[in-house]
């Protein structure tokens, strides 16, 4: 009688999940094809005024910036992590650790969004949190283990169904079984040789010995990169615990990425890390070193690879440095001209919580990095409470500066005027 109801139960399930799965499947097969899906033409859209607004622009007060510099609300965004802004309109595309892409759209160009409405609804999508734009208009979204693209976002975002390809098909980003809720937020860029770059995490705080060889060999733990079309795969660079956040330098070409340190080791050690690729085949020191030049308890008796790259920058530990972008704007005076700004997430298992800023980091004629200063700070009040938490950075036409929140659910936008 068990096992009768238990099969009872199974049937009930596969029967209401099925259908599911397959109009999944269907609706991305209909877009491949620019055909349509039958979805609603009601988009979910998100209100930009009232008692939130408010409340998001009081906590804005207690931020401190440099002389010249102010920070306003640019958008309210449910769950904002990374950004891409678009090439031809300046809409803001959001990428999310849920199931949505969010469009931030400021038609009037007063610098402040007038609508905010879920992207490709029609597609169900699962952690959907890295976003990038090629020169030629294409918006790439990498989801835990999927990458898609769309060759018009910009211009077809309005309604439900948006022209989609699919870059890497859903399980083959990353092995199934490696699948996690841990470290599963991919960042994306397209390179200056025109290929999509894309970090991928790994599951652990520090993964089994075992699981090295896997790892190398599909780019967990590192950084991939392909051609726009998912072929020629391969992996440019090892030794990555958790990259959240990469650019390439105008300048040199160089790839530039943020690292986040091992936990459990203290509340001063390991650094997190600010990192420099030059070449493909650099190996940046994980699981061998858990941030900086700091050996992991697992690994202390193992030797690392030769030449291991450490970071140009040691940044403070557990302050979880995520999204960076290289200034390429013109409104901010001279000294942050092709520098970096970084946002620092903030701590989550530190004693005392740290983080939750923006950083700077100048270069170095060489293209190595010079110094580090906080630019932004405030979302954590003396009562170590968050007010908010940075997650990406990006650069808005003008040469504005917008900062992603997701804790608060908003994008701010720093411009400056000389004082």
């Amino acid at each position: 009688m068990k096992l009768k109801n238990r099969t009872a139960v199974t049937l009930v399930t596969l029967a209401v999940s099925c259908p599911l799965a397959a109009t999944a499947q269907d609706n991305m097969k209909r877009l491949e094809k620019f055909q349509t899906t039958g979805a609603s033409l009601n988009l979910e859209t998100v209100v930009q005024t009232g008692a939130k607004a408010e409340a998001l622009k009081a906590n804005l007060k207690s931020v401190k910036l440099p002389p010249g510099f102010k920070i306003d609300l640019y958008a309210i965004v449910p769950d904002a992590r990374h950004m891409a802004v678009g090439p031809s309109t300046g809409i803001v595309f959001v990428g999310t650790r849920k199931t949505r892409v969010w469009a931030v759209t400021d038609r009037t160009k007063t610098r402040v969004a007038d609508e905010v409405k879920v992207f490709a609804p029609s597609i169900s999508q699962k952690v959907p949190n890295g976003v990038c734009f090629s020169s030629d208009g294409v918006l790439y979204v990498v989801e835990q283990n999927r990458v898609l693209s769309y060759p018009a976002a910009e211009f077809f975002y309005e309604g439900p169904d948006v022209a989609a390809g699919q870059v890497v098909p859903q399980g083959q980003l990353i092995p199934i079984e490696e699948e996690s809720f841990n470290h599963g937020a991919r960042t994306c860029r397209i390179g200056p040789d025109n290929k999509l770059y894309i970090t991928l995490g790994n599951p652990f705080n520090v993964p089994a010995k075992e699981k090295i060889a896997l790892y190398n060999k599909v780019g967990m733990m590192g950084i991939i990169r392909m051609d726009r079309d998912g072929k020629n795969r391969e992996v440019y660079a090892h030794g990555v615990r958790n990259s959240v956040g990469m650019d390439f330098n105008p300048k040199d070409k160089t790839l530039w990425f943020t690292d986040n340190q091992v936990d459990g080791m203290g509340d001063d050690i390991p650094p997190g890390e600010l990192n420099r690729a030059t070449k493909i085949g650099q190996n940046f020191g994980f699981p061998w070193y858990g941030g900086g030049k700091v050996r992991t308890d697992e690994y202390k008796n193992e030797t690392p690879p030769k030449d291991v790259v450490f970071p140009q920058v040691e940044m403070v530990a557990h302050a979880a440095d995520l999204g960076m972008k290289f200034y390429s704007g013109k409104m901010f005076p001279a000294k942050y001209q092709g520098g970096i700004f970084s946002a620092q997430h903030g701590s989550w298992n530190r004693t005392t919580p740290i983080g939750a800023r923006v950083m700077f980091t100048s270069l170095k004629a060489d293209g190595n990095a010079d110094k580090t200063e906080v630019f932004a700070e405030g979302w954590l009040t003396p009562n170590h409470e968050y007010l908010g938490r940075p997650v990406d950075i990006a650069t808005l036409p003008d040469g504005s500066l917008l900062v992603s929140d997701d804790y608060a659910g908003a994008i701010y936008r720093v411009s400056y005027a000389a004082p």
